[in-house]
């Protein structure tokens, strides 16, 4: 994949997948606008990667924050071609009866509003152009319940159904809108799931996760003409077909 000079915005750009993703993009010649609560990490990642990243420091639960991420990249680097929404959180790993309504909130507020606030707030000008990329980080936690994972199945679920929408009615303007499930993968999020002993996620060993890289490089590879058939839907990292497509087996 050649994508020089293309501009491409990650949220949660901070840490493990989307700091991956960060560098995969710059690898293969994109402009990378680095979005994330954690303003001192995605500036020393922008730091790293040079010229071609910004740091925007930003809630995605926040629609005018969004907005304004976006209109810093844009004065930065140009239209946008690619967003990533890729900002997510876990808590509380609780069951039901015991969830902290307010831990619970935040979660949908991250996990489904920051994915709307994401797609309302590039879709416009994308559709003006006739073009652009939007991809959103899935899960299986979309299609099945997960023992004391109640906010993040749900929030996933409606990710997973947001793409869905926003594919129906955007890929006639020349849109390309999907989601990718890579499964469990070496981050910080897995040491907290280990740490909960809930579930059977929480008895995987580290060796059983892929590192972020992984779906750092099949995000890339989403971006080409090749993953049009999946528009509209979830491309599970855990197909090998998929790994073997994107180079990694």
């Amino acid at each position: 994949m050649d994508m020089t000079n293309k501009v491409v915005l990650i949220t949660g750009a901070s840490r493990g997948i989307g700091a991956a993703t960060a560098r995969a993009f710059a690898d293969v010649g994109a402009k990378v606008a680095l979005v994330a609560r954690s303003g001192d990490e995605i500036e020393a990642l922008a730091r790293e990667i040079g010229e071609n990243a910004i740091a925007v420091r930003c809630d995605v639960s926040d629609y005018e924050a969004v907005t304004a991420a976006i209109a810093k990249t844009v004065a930065a680097f140009g239209p946008l071609d690619v967003f990533i929404g890729n900002a997510g959180l876990l808590d509380p790993i609780s069951h039901l009866a015991d969830a902290d309504p307010d831990a619970w909130g935040k979660t949908i507020d991250v996990n489904l509003k920051g994915v709307f606030n994401g797609m309302r707030a590039a879709m416009p000008d994308m559709i003006k152009r006739g073009q652009g990329t939007i991809i959103t980080i899935s899960s299986g936690a979309a299609h099945n319940p997960i023992e004391a994972w109640s906010s993040y199945c749900s929030s996933k679920a409606g990710a997973y159904m947001l793409t869905r929408c926003a594919d129906k009615e955007a890929r006639e303007h020349g849109l390309r809108i999907m989601g990718l499930s890579p499964g469990t993968v070496a981050t910080d999020m897995q040491r907290d799931i280990k740490a909960s002993g809930i579930n059977p996620v929480s008895q995987l060993e580290w060796s059983d996760h892929i590192p972020p890289e992984w779906p750092a490089k099949t995000l890339v590879w989403m971006c080409g003409l090749e993953a049009d058939k999946y528009l509209g839907e979830d491309i599970s990292l855990r197909e090998d077909d998929i790994r073997r497509s994107v180079g990694l087996i």
